[in-house]
């Protein structure tokens, strides 16, 4: 990212990641879907399918940014989120976070990964102008 770019809005990007929350199953779809766009080499989405017939549903969300393993589960109405700290592929610490701290997590991870890359920069700018 040049200087004479904007930078990427922190606020923004969080008030997007969560402007789906009221419906926890379309926050979970969402937040899958803008991360598959966002990052999509670093992201793991495991979808299911309820019962033989019915739409697959996100499960579980994964997504590895610099030092850091985010995941996202949704069980029934209710999510759990982790982070993970990483080195080398290999996981150091696992602690539990609360939703909100994990996503103003999640929207600084990919900022400075948007401030490395311009492709996930410009992929973010289009899911907060959607």
């Amino acid at each position: 990212m040049t200087s004479d770019e904007p930078a990427l809005d922190l606020d923004l990007l969080a008030a997007s990641l969560r402007a789906d929350s009221s419906d926890l199953n379309a926050f979970v779809e969402s937040l899958a879907a803008k991360l598959e766009e966002a990052v999509p080499g670093r992201v793991r989405v495991e979808r299911r399918r309820s019962g033989m017939f019915g739409q697959k549903a996100v499960r579980s969300v994964s997504v590895d940014l610099g030092d850091r393993r985010l995941e996202l589960r949704a069980n029934g109405g209710a999510v759990q989120t982790r982070c993970a700290k990483l080195s080398g592929g290999i996981v150091l610490k696992n602690e539990a976070l609360e939703t909100d701290a994990w996503l103003a997590m999640l929207s600084d991870a990919l900022a400075a990964e948007a401030s490395r890359s311009e492709a996930t920069r410009k992929a973010l700018e289009r899911l907060l102008t959607q």
